[in-house]
């Protein structure tokens, strides 16, 4: 199975370590944060493909052709057009069938995405302290996945999406909205998806998103601990 994990962000909010270094490539524990996410791919993932744009050439320096034994594809987005632009550039490398989608700055633990290959569609969801960050799910008490609102001032839940997602070629025929910013998110795509098919949540059991430098700090701290290091 394949999995998309779109790379190609200028890492804004986390200037200036971004300035010289992609955001992936920023270290948690002494390594890449895209190296954790490589590293927790549940055994089924044989191919990735990384969605590059920003200092996109020192990913492909780093990662190379194939890393921890999974043959790597690289899909160039040189415009800052959003998530969904980024999934549609990888279409003709996807082919048919299930594939697994996540981003390249959020570390989730390996059991927990290998729930949601389990399932024909999924969402790999979490409670937090601050939805209006996020993609804010509803589910029905079965699990089923009836609502998808992406960053809402007043978010009715405190469920969100992690952004790991079990879909397949069929999310192609819900092209995306565009946002008034002028990008293309993939939650546009899914809100249409979920009307149409069973898309089921499944709750993860360890998230870390990184999105500031306060954030990779903790994260770093975090790993460290675990390694014994500190």
């Amino acid at each position: 199975m394949k999995a998309v994990i779109p790379c190609a962000g200028e890492g804004v909010r986390m200037r200036p370590l971004t300035l010289i270094k992609p955001k992936q490539l920023l270290e948690v524990g002494g390594r890449p944060i895209l190296e954790h996410i490589f590293e927790n791919l549940p055994d089924e993932i044989n191919e990735v493909i990384l969605v590059v744009g920003y200092l996109g050439h020192k990913i492909r320096e780093y990662f190379g052709d194939e890393f921890l034994g999974r043959k790597i594809t690289y899909v160039e987005q040189p415009a800052k057009l959003g998530t969904a632009d980024a999934l549609w550039r990888c279409r003709e490398f996807l082919g048919t069938g299930k594939f697994l989608m996540l981003y390249g700055d959020d570390i989730i633990d390996k059991q927990s995405i290998a729930k949601c290959l389990k399932r024909e569609f999924s969402i790999l969801v979490r409670e937090s302290e601050h939805p209006e960050r996020f993609g804010v799910i509803v589910a029905d008490n079965n699990g089923k996945i009836t609502d998808l609102i992406e960053k809402p001032d007043k978010p009715i839940s405190n469920i969100v999406s992690t952004g790991v997602k079990v879909l397949d070629e069929r999310i192609f025929n819900y092209p995306a909205t565009p946002h008034p910013n002028g990008e293309y998110y993939i939650t546009s795509s899914l809100a249409q998806f979920i009307k149409e098919h069973d898309v089921f949540a499944e709750r993860a059991h360890f998230w870390f998103p990184i999105g500031t430098p306060e954030d990779l700090t903790r994260a770093d701290e975090y790993f460290k601990a675990l390694a014994g290091k500190v």
